[in-house]
């Protein structure tokens, strides 16, 4: 793990969060836990079968001491959660009662309920199954349209950037560009306890090209400086113009707070995203970590299907760290 994991995991040790797992009958979830507990890192609740749980952890020689293991099938919280769920959907408490059995959907009542603080899941059932839950029951942000997330990017040198959105919005409009815009730059600051300087990228730098597209990333930031808060962002600009100020000073005559100094890159779509973070990693020697799931009211991390308990230990250290440091309006 790179130098910026190991500074969340600092955190971590000081603000102990309970997180809660909906795939706890994975060997590498359990290892996961195992190590959070062991390094003190955050207070892990696995869900699942208990049976199968010891079995995996028996086979696979991780410790379950410390883990609180829950069966939603049959735990006391089952009762209560229905109760919870009927407020989200209108079905009667007899079908609640079936629904929450659904570990997905017990892990994001258990979010909503207060009884854990964030959500991890994905390496075994599909991020658009965990989505779909966290939606339904957590519920999105009142001043965000569109879940999204972002890739925290540790450079070769050190230097960390934060790439949004590389893994789910295939084609946001100009409102949801602005959504994850704003989002990104918050939980950056968040993250990094520093000043976001938010980018929307395009092929164009002010004006220098004219298409339906760049107009999208135009509007985009219209939308997203007016509720910025306290993160600078800037817009229409082109990579090179975002990140090195000698190309901006050329392209440009005032810089203002974001060209040539960005620490946020927003891309207009996710063919862009998700290649512009594959190449950094690939030809530049970059860390990726994420996705992080971003837009919800309550922090929700989305892993990898091929991740690993290094992986896992990695994201839950950043949604503990969001879980902590959030503050939504």
């Amino acid at each position: 793990m790179g130098s910026v994991i190991e500074t969340f995991k600092e955190r971590c040790t000081t603000r102990q969060t309970t997180l809660v797992f909906p795939e706890g009958e994975d060997e590498r979830i359990l290892g996961a836990a195992s190590a959070l507990v062991e390094d003190g890192l955050a207070s892990p609740v696995i869900l699942g079968d208990p049976d199968v749980i010891r079995t995996v952890a028996d086979q696979h020689q991780v410790s379950l001491e410390d883990l609180e293991v829950i069966d939603p099938k049959t735990d006391e919280a089952r009762g209560p959660y229905a109760t919870e769920y009927t407020r989200v959907r209108p079905v009667s408490e007899e079908t609640a009662m079936k629904i929450v059995g659904n570990e997905l959907v017990f892990a994001a009542l258990a979010v909503r309920t207060g009884d854990a603080d964030a959500m991890i899941g994905g390496c075994v059932r599909t991020s658009g199954e965990l989505i779909s839950a966290a939606e339904e029951v957590i519920g999105l942000r009142p001043d965000v349209s569109v879940p999204s997330s972002f890739f925290i990017m540790e450079l070769a040198d050190g230097d960390v950037l934060f790439f949004a959105d590389s893994a789910l919005n295939e084609n946001p409009t100009a409102e949801e560009l602005a959504d994850v815009a704003v989002t990104t730059g918050e939980n950056a600051a968040t993250l990094m306890e520093w000043q976001s300087r938010v980018a929307l990228l395009s092929f164009s730098t002010k004006g220098s090209a004219d298409h339906p597209d760049v107009e999208k990333v135009r509007k985009a930031t219209e939308l997203a400086a007016e509720r910025a808060g306290d993160c600078h962002v800037d817009g229409e600009l082109q990579a090179d113009a975002a990140l090195d100020e000698d190309t901006a000073a050329r392209k440009l005559g005032d810089l203002g707070q974001v060209a040539g100094r960005a620490n946020t890159l927003i891309f207009p779509d996710l063919d862009a995203g998700n290649i512009g973070y594959k190449l950094t990693q690939e030809l530049g020697g970059a860390s990726a970590f994420g996705p992080i799931l971003q837009g919800f009211t309550e922090p929700i991390s989305d892993l990898s299907r091929g991740a690993s308990v290094e992986d896992i230990v990695g994201v839950a250290a950043i949604t503990a760290s969001l879980a902590t440091g959030e503050e939504h309006p």
